[in-house]
């Protein structure tokens, strides 16, 4: 078990802001971890695995906050980091910098700065180890999950797995060779990503934007491969409408990101005030948000969560709103493991696999004690020509959100039946025709049982799939 390590930062002043309050702040130094904010009422002390004040550097946030997640993740524990706050704090610079394509070493982001760790980490590995980064990058705007490689999927689905984790089954994956060419291509989704100009900030983030690199490594002496994920989340920022001045569209994307976000407060807060020793409902399903960080937030993987704020006196109450959230999800407890095989796969299987239907073994079994063995064996074809039954050894075993595999499979008889009875009747009428062109009374005898065979097919089909609707407690659909 291990806890999320937290982080607070706080940007310098912005001209605005001096503008109008001046050089007054809302926080005094204590020390590296800890610090005093003041707002109109009273002051709070806050207490943080580290805490990065306005002359921090790129640099000093990604050697403490991220590079040991980024080792972890090329031994093959997931990791998770993401930056929170208050719109205009500075989650979008900590995490990008300039520009993703920035040269300026000193103020280049968290993600460029992942992304050379990556290849210069793997690079030293033994020449017995193959490794492979693949690259997918989607955003969460309007509560919709949309792939910005590739526009066109804007409505991704969520689905979770046994072995997996939560997954993102028809997101784009690119395999990246190099740093350059990852940079390439993450510059190419930044400018896909969903942006509007606010009173607070001229390039505010109308979304979510989530990085994923699967490193994947294979090695040859021992034939085991491990796997690890490394996500980085770039939240949307929390907004307050009299501050930025949001209306029509741009206060509709507000509303439903303070909406998420409020969802991911919840979860902090169900994860962390649960009664002990009592199973406690983590409300994971309300948002989109939550969902995709279902294995983050207590499950299978390390995670950092850097906590941006503006010192200024005038967002006092948005900073300690930011902290407050901060100081609870530092208590969450996570369980992260290696992500080993000790067999090499043969096959690279897609998410979206189907998984493996145990129960049409059971209804097989189950019609033999009624059917003859011709009959149940001409069903288990079926099952297998229709993809419905598959061998266990070579299917990766999922399980899909919201989705009824009883209704696909009866779905997939149905299809198969109206084949083959569209199949039977096709040979009836040739037969009918052949058998009035032939006059010998042996080849008659033969066809006349081709007939009868052909015209009991469909009628037992029906018979099975009526008893399999029964047996599920389903009526049965009209008779073709």
């Amino acid at each position: 078990m291990s806890n999320i390590t937290v982080c607070a930062r706080f940007r310098p002043l912005s001209s605005k802001e001096k503008r109008n309050d001046g050089d007054s702040v809302c926080i005094r130094c204590i020390d590296l971890e800890a610090f005093i904010l003041k707002d109109d009422k009273e002051d709070f002390v806050f207490s943080f695995d580290r805490v990065f004040y306005e002359k921090s550097e790129q640099a000093d946030v990604y050697e403490f906050l991220v590079v040991p997640i980024v080792r972890d993740a090329i031994n093959a524990i997931n990791g998770t980091i993401i930056t929170y706050g208050q719109t205009g704090a500075g989650k979008t610079y900590s995490m990008e910098g300039p520009g993703i394509l920035e040269c300026d070493e000193q103020k280049k982001g968290l993600l460029p700065r992942v992304v050379d760790e990556l290849f210069d980490s793997l690079s030293r590995l033994d020449e017995a180890v193959e490794y492979s980064v693949k690259l997918s990058m989607v955003e969460i705007y309007m509560e919709k999950v949309r792939d910005l490689f590739d526009l066109s999927k804007d409505n991704i689905q969520i689905k979770e797995s046994k072995s997996l984790g939560i997954i993102l089954p028809g997101a784009t994956e690119i395999t990246v060779l190099d740093p350059a060419e990852a940079l390439q291509s993450l510059s190419r989704g930044i400018a896909n990503r969903a942006v509007g100009e606010t009173q607070m900030n001229m390039a505010s983030s109308r979304s979510h934007c989530v990085y994923i690199f699967t490193i994947r490594q294979e090695f040859s002496r021992d034939k085991r491969v491990k796997s690890g994920k490394l996500i980085l989340l770039d939240l949307a920022g929390s907004e307050k409408v009299e501050k930025t001045g949001a209306e029509g569209r741009v206060l509709e994307e507000a509303k439903t990101i303070n909406k998420s976000l409020s969802a991911l407060g919840n979860v902090i807060n169900a994860l962390t005030c649960g009664l002990q020793g009592k199973a406690n409902h983590i409300p994971y399903r309300d948002s989109k948000l939550t969902r995709i960080l279902q294995d983050t937030l207590g499950g299978n993987a390390r995670a950092a969560l850097l906590c941006c704020c503006s010192p200024s006196a005038s967002n006092a109450s948005e900073s300690l709103s930011t902290l407050r959230l901060g100081a609870r999800a530092k208590h969450i407890k996570a369980s992260p493991r290696v992500n080993c095989s000790e067999e090499k796969c043969s096959k690279d299987y897609s998410v979206s696999s189907l998984p493996v239907d145990e129960s049409c073994a059971r209804i097989l079994n189950r019609l033999r004690g009624r059917l003859n063995i011709e009959d149940v064996k001409l069903l288990e074809e079926l099952f297998i020509l229709e993809g419905i039954l598959f061998d266990p050894q070579s299917v990766e075993e999922l399980e899909s959100d919201n989705e009824d595999l009883t209704l696909q499979t009866i779905s997939s008889l149905q299809e198969a039946l109206v084949k083959l009875i569209s199949t039977v009747e096709e040979l009836k009428r040739e037969n009918r025709i052949l058998k009035a062109k032939v006059d010998a009374p042996t080849k008659s005898d033969a066809f006349c049982e081709v007939a009868q065979r052909s015209s009991v097919c469909p009628n037992t089909i029906s018979g099975i799939l009526t008893f399999f609707y029964h047996w599920l407690g389903h009526t049965p659909f009209p008779k073709c």
